[in-house]
């Protein structure tokens, strides 16, 4: 009598025929699904298509009606250029679609304007664009030969300075400008950087501030300067601006009383300073009291 293989059943495994009924039946309900979505999609498709139809006849009527077409510019945040200049600089911006007009490029020709640090154009409905200016801030007049500059914290030339901006009050500074204004950089950075360290300085001390007349950076680790009320160039090279600016007015009296006419004075030596008078090859020193 054989045995059963270990693992197999005892009994004769039983073949199930498989019932095609149950298939016919899932093809049937899969048939009436697709056929109810294809149902409502041809249901919503005549309203779907109206409605884009109705918003490309809004947009294009929107895209040519005079009631979007710029009639009103509202211009903020100039003080030197006036509002005909600004105008002048987004000249076609009047005739053009609110909806279409190139912003970007509108923003892009205001900041070709000297003047212009940045500029920020928005849309505003139904026909207006406003226009919010930031211009650049006059740091000092920066002299080249017989011209001279206005120019700004960043080393851009604003405008070359004339009778009609007698209202800056600002130092004349030699060698911040070494190359003609058509040049994309007249004025080298560590020269810039040492202007606007000692005006920044002075910003603390508006009694030496107004008196400071004249400066020059010819050397970028030495700034002199120059009162408006003493023919003398003061040297104090690049820090401590203020404590050595402080130090020679303390020593002032007693320097004119030793020595009547002084070309130059050198600060940079802590508590002794080197000066020059006219006429003289050699140097004189004083101590600090």
């Amino acid at each position: 009598m054989s045995q059963s293989r270990r693992g197999l059943p005892k009994t004769p495994s039983v073949s199930v025929q498989s019932d095609r009924r149950f298939r016919r039946a899932d093809g049937i309900g899969r048939r009436r699904r697709y056929g109810r979505t294809a149902w409502r999609a041809l249901r919503w498709a005549p309203p779907s298509l109206c409605l884009v139809a109705a918003i490309t006849w809004l947009g294009a009527t929107a895209l040519h009606s005079d009631l979007l077409r710029i009639r009103r510019l509202v211009i903020r945040g100039h003080v030197h250029l006036s509002t005909g200049e600004v105008e002048k600089l987004v000249d076609g911006i009047r005739s053009t679609n609110l909806l279409q007009a190139d912003l970007a490029a509108y923003r892009r020709r205001l900041r070709h304007s000297p003047w212009v640090a940045d500029a920020r154009l928005s849309r505003v409905l139904p026909a207006t664009v406003t226009i919010d200016i930031t211009e650049r801030v006059p740091m000092a007049i920066a002299r080249l030969g017989e011209q001279l500059f206005l120019m700004d914290v960043s080393g851009s030339i604003i405008d070359e300075y004339g009778p009609r901006h007698q209202q800056f009050d600002l130092p004349v500074v030699d060698g911040l400008v070494v190359a003609p204004r058509s040049d994309s950089s007249p004025a080298p950075a560590e020269r810039v950087q040492l202007t606007a360290a000692v005006i920044t300085a002075l910003d603390g001390r508006a009694d030496l501030r107004r008196h400071v007349s004249q400066m020059d950076v010819t050397n970028p680790r030495d700034a002199a300067v120059m009162f408006d009320d003493d023919p003398a160039w003061l040297h104090l090279g690049d820090t401590r601006f203020l404590e050595r600016l402080q130090q020679y007015i303390d020593l002032r009296p007693s320097l004119r009383d030793r020595f009547r006419d002084i070309d130059y004075v050198d600060l940079r030596f802590g508590e002794r300073v080197f000066l020059r008078g006219p006429g003289r090859s050699g140097r004189a020193s004083a101590a600090a009291p």
